[in-house]
């Protein structure tokens, strides 16, 4: 899973994180400069976006989740820490401790 990380100047121990769960990190930037706000030139590849609340101002935040919205996108808001993240991937039904294809929360259709 590929995501792309809006918001926070450094990210610290969120790569490691994402790793653990499985995700990439597509792409990152930190909202603060108004090329960041604007719509991305491409969210091909891109599966999930995640919004860190406490850089971010609500119209670029609300900017995100609409683009996120048009694009069928899923997006997460959180505050940058490791705990606030993982809680948020939690939520979602994602797994740091097992890989998909042997959790035994694996929903089979």
């Amino acid at each position: 899973m590929n995501a792309y990380l809006v918001g926070a100047d450094v990210l610290g121990n969120i790569p490691d994180l994402l790793n653990r769960y499985g995700i990439t990190i597509h792409k990152h930037v930190s909202g603060r400069h108004a090329a960041h706000q604007r719509k991305p030139a491409s969210l091909k590849g891109v599966d999930l976006i995640i919004l860190f609340t406490d850089f971010l101002g609500h119209n670029v935040m609300r900017h995100y989740r609409d683009m996120a919205n048009e694009e069928n996108i899923r997006f997460v808001a959180c505050r940058r820490s490791v705990c606030s993240l993982s809680q948020t991937l939690d939520k979602l039904g994602h797994c740091a401790t097992n890989p998909c294809d042997t959790c035994p929360q694996r929903k089979l259709h």
